[in-house]
């Protein structure tokens, strides 16, 4: 009875790709080292770009805090601009002017630039392509020009400035920005959910309003908050339009005041104390754009955890 052999097994006879295997780990240790060496410069690189946005972010708002601080006061936000000269002025009328501006022009263009960006997502015909070039083209024409525009339009046609030529100039303005950045939204949409809901025998225009929209709703709102974000400090069409007003109004078809009016007027005033309230206005044109973005985020999160 023979015994069996106890002589070593060669590893590559017993597994003919195991050189194969050796020589493609030696090869990976190798290039290791290069690839955590590239991996640490692009995280640097991104530190480095961070840094590079953040540093002037922080300059600006803390050079603003620092001129502005000193203007507020209770007087600041509940009175009317005084005469030069005379202390205890405010920007109340400016304050409900920009809120009246604003929310009118937003009122205007939501529905057209959601219902645009509803018919961009799910086409791609020429005439989608032809409308996503015209709001590309519109997102890069200066603000003056659409101030004039709106100027030639509706105030030479109601024969005065006005609070609605004013927010019809911020539309046009955030239109280009909603329409790109809702599209976007949309078509990052799931395909399954589309799907599952024209499996279901629902119509192309309901699956886009009941199921693709809501699943979209924080992006469409983001869009909607950069355009707002956008015309809260725009100056030049509301000179064409709005005008200002040292009075208090809060009609629609009268001249209005407005914040980037006061900081623009003010500002080029040489007397010190209208460019303290320019300050004191640009500081708190910050503050509330920060509220609106910090309170639309915090509804769509919750949006998007009920929709959960």
């Amino acid at each position: 009875m023979t015994s069996p052999s106890t002589a070593p097994v060669d590893p590559v006879s017993a597994d003919p790709n195991a050189e194969r295997r050796a020589e493609i780990r030696q090869t990976t240790l190798a290039r290791l080292g290069r690839r955590k060496l590239t991996s640490r410069a692009a995280q640097v690189a991104c530190v480095a770009a961070l840094v590079a946005v953040l540093v002037p972010l922080f300059a600006v708002i803390g050079y603003t805090i620092k001129r502005g601080i000193g203007a507020w006061s209770t007087g600041f936000f509940t009175h009317l601009p005084t005469p030069t000269g005379i202390s205890g002025g405010g920007i109340h009328n400016a304050i409900i002017g920009t809120l009246i501006i604003d929310a009118m022009a937003t009122i205007m263009v939501v529905p057209v630039g959601v219902g645009a960006a509803l018919y961009l997502a799910r086409t791609d015909t020429r005439l989608a392509s032809t409308l996503r070039f015209g709001a590309d083209v519109l997102a890069g024409i200066p603000s003056i020009v659409i101030g004039i525009f709106a100027y030639t339009l509706l105030v030479v046609t109601l024969g005065h400035f006005s609070a609605i030529s004013a927010s019809f100039a911020l539309a046009v303005l955030m239109l280009p920005i909603i329409v790109r950045s809702s599209e976007i939204a949309l078509r990052a949409v799931p395909k399954d959910l589309l799907e599952a809901g024209a499996a279901l025998g629902m119509r192309e225009s309901t699956v886009m309003l009941r199921i693709a929209l809501p699943f979209a709703l924080p992006g469409v709102v983001t869009g909607v908050l950069l355009g707002v974000a956008r015309a809260a400090g725009e100056t030049a069409p509301l000179l064409f339009t709005a005008i200002g007003s040292q009075y208090w109004s809060i009609s629609l078809t009268r001249p209005i005041a407005a914040m980037p009016l006061v900081i623009f007027l003010n500002g080029i005033q040489a007397y010190k104390d209208l460019q303290q309230i320019a300050w004191g206005t640009a500081l708190a044109l910050i503050l509330m754009v920060l509220v609106i973005n910090v309170g639309a985020r915090v509804w769509t999160a919750r949006i998007r955890r009920s929709m959960r």
